[in-house]
């Protein structure tokens, strides 16, 4: 199979890469490296069933040869990078993932959107079954990148509809693992870079809000499983174990042996009281369920981020910094710290 993996030189894309080649199928990975990175992608980079093409999709995507996938994973996806570029997120959401139907539909070749839990928005319905239509507000801080999903999944489903391409859609739940940026924002990046760099521990609300966190090796297994299937989707993809923020920061300073306190703020806007996914579709129709818990994943994370001291110790002033403007409630821009929102 050849595939095309947009967004390839991310976190989630450089493993579907990864994956897609060692089972030995040709990848070509288009990336314009606004959150991607080349380091990413740098132990593959020379495979001769590997090229790269930096570009960005939302302008354009011409791509010489057959495929069989095209995989659309391009985006912004952690809350500081989508902030710090709302334009580019609604663009990749919508004319990117165009762009990327169309050569779809010229090839004959099936595509895989990579949608998200965030479509949900802040739930009223626990937990969440891909019937549920979601409650999310659509000119609030998150909508840029939630109504770019939004959108990227009806025009999907008007291309398999109106011109017969051959659409698979999934919706990704927290994922974590080797290869997140240290100061990307997300809740556990940014935990194990505080608790490395004995920080405190910031935590919005009283950290009884849940997420579920899916090791990024299963989440990849399940973006193959969709691509190897004739499933149209949207088709939950995420670990349905479910656990607070504040069980979070506990289990990584434990894993860590950090002494770094946990701080509590404001929560956000429009932030996520409790999230975790049916995957009864992702089991009945890809065979699929995650297979890594929670705390062998963030071993391996924590390990990651112990051989990248450098980035790690760097990261320090991003999280502490990343504090955007129209995210938090007027009482949090008269006076409250500057933290990073965890997503």
């Amino acid at each position: 199979m050849r595939a095309l993996v947009t967004g390839g030189a991310g976190f989630l894309g450089s493993h579907l890469c990864e994956d897609l080649l060692d089972r030995g199928d040709s990848v070509v990975c288009v990336d314009d490296l606004s959150t991607g990175r080349m380091n990413n992608i740098a132990a593959f980079a020379n495979h001769p069933r590997f090229s790269f093409q930096h570009a960005d999709v939302s302008d354009s995507l011409r791509i010489r040869g057959r495929l069989d996938l095209v995989a659309h994973l391009a985006s912004p996806a952690s809350p500081p990078d989508y902030h710090r570029l709302p334009l580019e997120t609604l663009a990749v959401g919508s004319r990117g993932t165009e762009n990327a139907l169309k050569l779809a539909a010229a090839k004959g070749a099936r595509f895989v959107l990579a949608s998200t839990s965030e479509v949900y928005g802040d739930p009223t319905v626990h937990p969440q079954k891909e019937s549920y239509w979601g409650n999310v507000n659509s000119i609030g801080p998150r909508s840029v990148y939630d109504e770019a999903k939004r959108f990227a999944e009806a025009i999907s489903m008007a291309y398999a509809r109106s011109l017969g391409v051959n659409v698979g859609i999934i919706r990704i739940f927290n994922t974590f693992g080797p290869r997140m940026r240290a100061e990307d924002g997300r809740v556990v990046s940014s935990f194990i870079a505080q608790a490395l760099n004995g920080d405190p521990l910031t935590i919005y609300g009283d950290g009884q809000q849940t997420r579920s966190f899916c090791y990024v090796d299963d989440l990849v297994r399940g973006i193959v499983a969709m691509a190897d299937s004739s499933e149209t989707g949207p088709i939950n993809i995420g670990n349905p174990v479910e656990r607070t923020v504040l069980e979070l920061a506990e289990l990584v300073l434990e894993l860590t042996g950090s002494a770094s306190p946990i701080e509590f703020h404001q929560l956000p806007v429009d932030d996520p009281t409790r999230r975790r996914p049916d995957i009864t579709l992702a089991e009945d129709l890809l065979g699929w369920h995650p297979r890594v818990s929670t705390e062998e994943g963030l071993h391996h994370t924590v390990a990651y981020f112990r051989a990248h001291a450098r980035e790690v110790a760097s990261a320090a002033m991003s999280i502490a910094g990343s504090q955007f403007e129209g995210v938090h409630t007027s009482a949090s821009r008269q006076g409250a710290p500057a933290m990073a929102r965890l997503a």
